[in-house]
């Protein structure tokens, strides 16, 4: 039978007396066996991705569902994709029961919010365009739950993820996801072998996703928002890569490109600017497409 995220495991029974080489051995092999637990979900993570993205290829919206540990590791993941892949913040939407800037207690409490997260799904006004991914380590977290219940109701394609075999969210989201990490070492610390989970679960999924819109070449980030100094020098380095030449005219390229690197790759095979922008549009954005476009 499957271990549940509170179950309480004998094997580390006396843990705060072990020796540290062993505690921590311990905790490394709950680690381990967290994010072995993705291994097994690779094909339900392959089916949400293509949820996924035919909502957002279609100007839908990716929005991120959690409460405690389990919101915290999806707002990481949502933050992440405009600077990696230059998704655009309008189209992503984190509902983080409780909010970031809460205080403990009323963080904690909020998980239990349904009224919460009924106003926020009408608030942002999710659609049948929408794609909503719902993670809970118990799978049975009233906002999160609430919210993936609303949102399917509208239309809304829905992924659940969680860490116990009998989550109500797995039953509820069109697509559910079940991460065997458990059980915990720190009994129901989440935060250790389900989080670690989920996180290598979600940073698998929407790079999937991102790849399926376009926003990879190669193992390259060519959708990524070269922001500052060390992002500057791998922005170079990628269109010289991918078009060939020398950094000095990719730096020329980027420069001429607002330093957009799928622009700037056309602008080195002999387009101007404009010209690049229009078949990136009209290549939806992707390079490999762009770069086979005939005028």
């Amino acid at each position: 039978m499957a271990s549940r995220t509170e179950d309480f495991d004998s094997r580390f029974a006396g843990l705060d007396q072990w020796s540290d080489a062993d505690f921590l051995m311990a905790l490394w092999e709950g680690q381990m066996r967290a994010v072995a637990s993705v291994g097994p979900v690779l094909g339900d993570l392959a089916a949400a991705a293509d949820g996924i993205a035919r909502r957002l290829g279609g100007g839908g919206r990716l929005v991120y569902v959690g409460a405690g540990t389990s919101g915290t590791v999806a707002w990481q993941d949502a933050k992440e994709l405009g600077g990696t892949f230059g998704w655009p913040e309008d189209h992503t939407i984190v509902m983080l029961a409780g909010g970031l800037q809460s205080a403990p207690n009323e963080f904690n409490g909020a998980e239990d919010d349904t009224e919460l997260a009924a106003r926020e799904i009408s608030q942002h006004n999710i659609t049948d365009k929408d794609a909503i991914i719902g993670i809970a380590a118990s799978g049975s977290t009233p906002y999160t739950i609430r919210a993936l219940e609303l949102s399917r109701e509208r239309g809304a394609f829905t992924v659940g993820i969680c860490n116990n075999p009998d989550g109500n969210i797995l039953s509820l989201a069109e697509c559910g996801i079940y991460l065997e990490s458990a059980p915990e070492v720190v009994a129901g610390s989440t935060r250790m072998g389900a989080g670690t989970a989920q996180k290598a679960a979600l940073n698998i999924l929407s790079t999937l996703v991102m790849n399926k819109l376009g926003r990879l070449f190669d193992n390259l980030m060519v959708g990524m928002r070269a922001e500052n100094i060390k992002l500057h020098g791998r922005a170079i380095r990628i269109v010289a890569h991918i078009a060939s030449c020398e950094e000095a005219q990719a730096k020329a390229a980027l420069e001429q490109s607002d330093f957009d690197i799928r622009t700037a790759v056309l602008v080195v095979k002999g387009h101007t600017p404009t010209r690049a922008k229009e078949i990136l549009a009209l290549s939806n954005g992707n390079l490999r497409t762009a770069l086979g476009y005939k005028d």
